[in-house]
């Protein structure tokens, strides 16, 4: 397969594509700039102005203002998640009985996740949202680690000084603009490098499989999802571990930090909002009838609040809430149909002498088609 890069060079499109990339890249070098020129400024009167502690605060704001308004995509990423275990029985049913036809099995499968109010790729927003921000933030440190120094974003390109300061930051004899690689000579950039890979890495995996082992039903965790969920629970720690010798301490820091707030707010969320069937719903359990609370009629009120919640987004004419039925047993009225009528035409025609005749035809009633088509047969 040709590369990219050669295909490029061979239509003359590089320089294109590459200014193409650049221009969407530069309202995010502006947002990251600014954010961290901001908090440096406010961290600088604590710590001094060109303390590395003041530009490592400065990153771990960043990634907290990021995550906080990450905070409703990472619930319905949970939430999500939580719904495809839930209808996975479901999604096999349809699987074998469609084994033979993966035209229809699609269609099938799209119509259930219609039906369920389930969005696989919400489970990939966070992360797909995060990339930017990341590259962001990376190629903001790697011009600032080059020599000569190369200032990416309006608020570094205004303030050169700045920095000046970011390339010469350090924190325990680390430099923030510093890398595991080379590895010549062998020093405090790599151990500090060294040392975030593997906690971030730990972290990683002990979200992933706390997440595994509390938040998931027992039948979730047999099949080929199940294989794939356990493939990566140790591919990704090994690609965040290969990955990390390349990257700057600083956006290190970035992602050890954005790992411990995922690891924090998912245990939040499994503990209050778990999936039936699993060890952390069994515990919640317990811990709601131990508050003199009933666990049945919180988890009725929750289902009633998503399923009102599915039908008011729904702008199908199917999902008028009319064919639906209420916790309470109670069947509203089925949805009113349009008939068609048989319908009484006339027609005037000339007769050979010269004279008018009237001629009625009656259109037939219009036929389901089923019907249609056993009649065609």
């Amino acid at each position: 397969m040709v590369p990219l890069q050669t295909l490029l060079l061979f239509f003359g499109l590089k320089d294109a594509f590459m200014d193409f990339g650049s221009a969407i890249m530069q309202p995010i070098y502006w947002a990251v700039s600014g954010l961290i020129v901001l908090f440096h400024n406010l961290w600088a009167p604590v710590f001094g102005h060109g303390k590395g502690i003041t530009w490592v605060a400065s990153i771990i704001c960043l990634t907290i203002v990021i995550r906080t308004l990450l905070i409703p995509l990472f619930v319905k990423q949970i939430n999500s998640s939580r719904d495809m275990q839930l209808i996975q029985p479901k999604v096999k049913a349809l699987q074998e009985k469609y084994a033979n036809d993966r035209e229809r099995l699609g269609q099938e499968t799209m119509a259930l996740y219609r039906e369920e109010g389930v969005n696989p790729m919400a489970s990939c927003l966070p992360v797909l949202l995060q990339m930017p921000i990341f590259l962001a933030l990376f190629r903001v440190l790697e011009g600032a680690a080059r020599n000569p120094i190369i200032p990416r974003g309006h608020f570094f390109k205004q303030n050169p000084e700045l920095v000046q300061s970011l390339h010469d930051a350090t924190v325990g004899g680390a430099q923030l603009a510093g890398r595991f690689l080379p590895m010549t000579p062998f020093g405090a950039n790599q151990i500090t490098a060294l040392v975030l890979i593997l906690c971030m890495t730990a972290v990683l995996f002990i979200q992933q499989k706390e997440l595994m082992i509390r938040n998931m039903p027992p039948e979730a965790l047999t099949g080929p999802m199940a294989q794939q969920q356990k493939m990566m629970l140790y591919m990704f720690p090994v690609m965040y571990a290969l990955g990390g010798i390349y990257i700057p301490i600083g956006v290190l820091i970035y992602w050890m930090t954005t790992n411990l707030w995922t690891l924090g707010q998912q245990f939040i969320l499994i503990r209050n909002n778990p999936t039936p069937g699993t060890p952390a719903h069994v515990d919640w359990q317990e811990r709601m009838r131990a508050k003199g609370k009933d666990p049945d009629k919180i988890e009725a009120e929750r289902r009633a609040k998503r399923q009102k919640s599915r039908q008011a987004k729904l702008v199908t004419p199917a999902a008028t809430p009319a064919a639906s039925s209420d916790e309470g047993g109670a069947t509203a009225a089925p949805r009113p149909g349009v008939a068609r009528q048989q319908v009484t035409r006339q027609t005037v025609r000339k007769t050979s002498d010269g004279g008018r005749q009237t001629v009625q035809r009656q259109q037939p009633a219009r036929q389901p088609r089923q019907a249609r088509k056993k009649k065609k047969k």
